[in-house]
């Protein structure tokens, strides 16, 4: 979807959003009718309507320039944040409402034929009672704090992962061996340097062999990593830091004033890649040496399901032995599942991140959901088939709504063990 396509979809949700509006206000109104002061209820009522129409307004004014942005920025992003929030809460109001007023039309319908259409001047439609109104608030008020909370705090809320993987053909070397991974920094939507720095403190503190980044350095353009480049840089660790792209870092999701400008950025991102001190990996492999043995290090650039199909994982593959123990790098879960897994090389383990979890799910003990599964069979944790194990990072970052609730910015710390 582009271009004018975006803008029809929006308006289309603007126009439901204006719905749900007139809907909510009469909800409100019921709420209301018994106050005594007038200056009371005309505050709550028409505050409703500047707020939540306001709202709306801002939202179809941001959506007409983040496409041509450099990058999607933290407004954008805190616009339409806002926009979501409040249509969702709208949403939950309007569902209470229409349950009590599907309640009130069969009562009504069951009421004419019990008393044969003898009636009087009763009302076919009873009015709506207050406690309806009542409920509804108090549904609304959960989707509301929750959202407010996931923007505010949730989505620096850093998450330490650790697993520890078991093969069979680890080099002895390499027993115990250890690597953190963070993915999908989208270094445009931050808007809390104090917050990210705790967040990279927390990666370091883990003190890992290796640290790799699973792509997604920006938003769409270059200059977003700017001014965390300094910050970033101090992830170190004693066998180096290696990257590879992710589907963001091409810049396809905004619109360029020509091919060559949008080149020189990819150019300009690879180079920031340096800056920071991160060896990235275009479709190659390098080899990690400890105690005189080895393992191979593979990255490829992005190839996803649905997404730019660019990564070459044969070319990558190229000088690696077949038999060496092998970790590669790919950003979106859907190559691991499409690709790597059926391989006719044996690729021990792949580092992917794309997903984020949706930002939004739950995660206690045995229950997990999001709602990004029924996309991807592989969207956050460990997966294992054929002999070959894929771990999906829930991402650093955030993108587009800034915020998250219960699925948490991750950093991973991976134990390479050797099965006894």
């Amino acid at each position: 979807m582009h271009g004018n396509g975006i803008l029809i979809f929006f308006l289309i949700i603007a126009g439901i959003t204006l719905l749900l509006d007139w809907y909510a206000y009469s909800g409100l109104r019921t709420f209301t009718a018994g106050w005594t002061s007038q200056r009371r209820k005309r505050s709550v009522l028409w505050g409703y309507l500047v707020l939540s129409i306001g709202v709306t307004v801002l939202f179809l004014i941001g959506i007409r320039s983040f496409r041509t942005a450099k990058g999607m920025t933290p407004y954008h992003e805190w616009i339409l944040s806002f926009f979501l929030i409040s249509f969702i809460t709208k949403l939950f109001f309007a569902l209470v409402l229409l349950i009590g007023d599907i309640g009130r039309l069969f009562y009504g319908v069951g009421d004419n034929v019990i008393n044969h259409g003898k009636r009087g001047n009763a009302p076919f439609f009873p009015a709506r009672r207050k406690f309806i109104s009542e409920a509804a608030i108090l549904v609304a008020a959960l989707p509301l704090t929750s959202l407010l909370y996931a923007m505010v705090w949730g989505k620096y809320d850093y998450r330490l992962y650790k697993e520890t993987l078991y093969f069979d053909d680890l080099p002895d070397a390499f027993d115990g061996f250890t690597i953190t991974q963070i993915s999908d920094i989208h270094s445009g939507s931050f808007d809390n340097k104090a917050a990210v720095q705790r967040g990279i403190d927390l990666a370091n503190q883990q003190k890992s062999d290796l640290f790799v980044f699973t792509g997604d350095l920006v938003n769409n353009a270059a200059w977003e990593i700017e001014p965390y480049i300094g910050m970033f840089r101090q992830l170190k660790a004693p066998y180096g830091q290696f990257s590879i792209l992710g589907n963001h870092d091409y810049g396809d999701y905004i619109q360029w004033n020509s091919e060559e400008e949008k080149a020189a950025n990819l150019e300009k991102l690879k180079g920031q890649h340096k800056k920071l001190d991160y060896h990235l990996l275009l479709d190659e492999n390098v080899v990690i040496e400890k105690n005189g043995q080895k393992i191979s290090l593979i990255g490829v650039q992005n190839w996803g399901r649905g997404f730019i199909q660019i990564g070459d994982l044969d070319k990558a593959l190229r000088g690696v032995d077949p038999d060496s123990f092998k970790i590669l790098l790919s950003h979106d879960p859907t190559h691991w599942e499409e690709k790597v897994r059926y391989h006719p090389t044996k690729i021990q383990l792949t580092l992917a991140g794309h997903t984020h979890g949706a930002q939004f799910g739950v995660e206690a003990g045995k229950l997990r959901w999001s709602p990004v599964q029924y996309r991807y069979l592989d969207w956050a944790g460990l997966a294992e088939q054929n002999s070959r194990q894929l771990y999906v990072n829930r991402g650093f970052g955030f993108l587009a709504f800034s915020g998250r609730l219960g699925i948490w910015p991750e950093i991973t710390v991976l134990t390479l063990k050797k099965r006894a």
